[in-house]
């Protein structure tokens, strides 16, 4: 089979899950070969092996952490170069999407980003993709050179499948451009103990009608109990209750849970496009006619106040 190039996100070299998710679709079109940058390869070899990377290109070098995105590009293009894949795949991140952007430019590639599910055909990879605020599926295929895909966290299940995944030292020749823009301060960020919101495969989210900041706590009690990430309505995040980076929506972050719970949310179209491709989707609203109700597995008509720390109660009874 042909290969298939995986960009591989990690922290410290520890492979985060979209990447599993990546393998296991790459698997369907060709056999993976991942692209491990930064420090830590040999170690995540293991891991990307389990789920079938049959190869692990590495690299390790400063300019990956010093500068931004340029010195990843390249050594993605060397990558390509070295395997002339049948297609490239990459996490559907804010980085993410640059990266794959950029490297399509460089190879005269097409590009499909925000892929939701990914499928062979005679004439190449095909891609699904959730479009017009998530109102319309469609099936696209890169018809120039060789496809670059960015695929939306949670789009499928990592499955493992064990390969050889040799581990092999990528040579990389960094470009001028690379150390145009440089990193001069890193701010760790205050760990939550909550799952990342594009990744989480739960999500439970606010909107207007939580009416204020101190009663986000019920929705994070209810998310806590759940194991789930905390998101929020641009009407919440604009009037200061929540903080922008938990915004769910056209101009905030899209995610695709395997469960979404949206409390005290209308359903407003800009919300909608940034949740409407969860697996399955539950509302809680006192108002029957909320257009939120269009779109939801399970509907609760009710006053949140009431019904959230009910359902918050019950999930942890059940759970022993």
């Amino acid at each position: 089979m042909a290969e298939v190039l995986v960009y591989v996100d990690h922290v410290g070299g520890a492979v985060r899950k979209p990447t599993l998710e990546l393998l296991t679709l790459a698997r369907r079109i060709g056999d993976p070969v991942a692209v491990h940058l930064g420090p830590g390869g040999a170690a995540a070899a293991k891991t990307l092996a389990e789920y079938g990377a049959v190869k692990v290109l590495t690299h390790e070098a400063a300019e990956f952490a010093d500068y931004l995105v340029v010195p990843k590009v390249d050594a993605l293009q060397a990558a390509y170069e070295a395997v002339s894949p049948a297609a490239v795949l990459v996490p559907s991140s804010a980085e993410g999407k640059e990266i794959a952007a950029r490297l399509a430019v460089r190879i005269g590639s097409g590009i499909i980003t925000d892929a939701v599910d990914l499928e062979n055909s005679d004439d190449g990879p095909v891609a699904t993709q959730s479009v017009f605020a998530a109102a319309f599926t469609t099936k696209s295929r890169v018809s120039r050179g060789t496809p670059v895909i960015t695929v939306k966290p949670n789009s499928a299940t990592p499955e493992t499948a064990p390969a050889a995944g040799a581990v092999d030292e990528l040579a990389v020749t960094f470009s001028e451009a690379a150390t145009g823009t440089k990193v001069t301060a890193r701010n760790p960020r205050e760990s939550s103990g909550r799952p990342e919101l594009t990744e989480a495969a739960i999500v439970v989210s606010g909107g207007r009608g939580v009416s204020g900041a101190d009663n986000f706590s019920l929705i994070e009690a209810l998310a806590d109990s759940l194991g789930a990430a905390v998101g929020a309505s641009r009407a919440a995040v604009d009037a200061g209750w929540y903080p922008h980076t938990n915004q769910v929506g056209q101009t905030g972050k899209q995610v695709s849970p395997q469960l979404y719970i949206a409390a005290g949310i209308s359903g407003a179209i800009q919300h909608r496009a940034g949740m409407q491709t969860a697996k399955t989707i539950v509302a809680i609203n006192k108002d029957e006619e909320a257009p939120i109700f269009e779109l939801v597995d399970y509907g609760v008509v009710g006053d949140l106040f009431d019904v959230v720390p009910a359902l918050t109660e019950e999930v942890k009874t059940r759970k022993g």
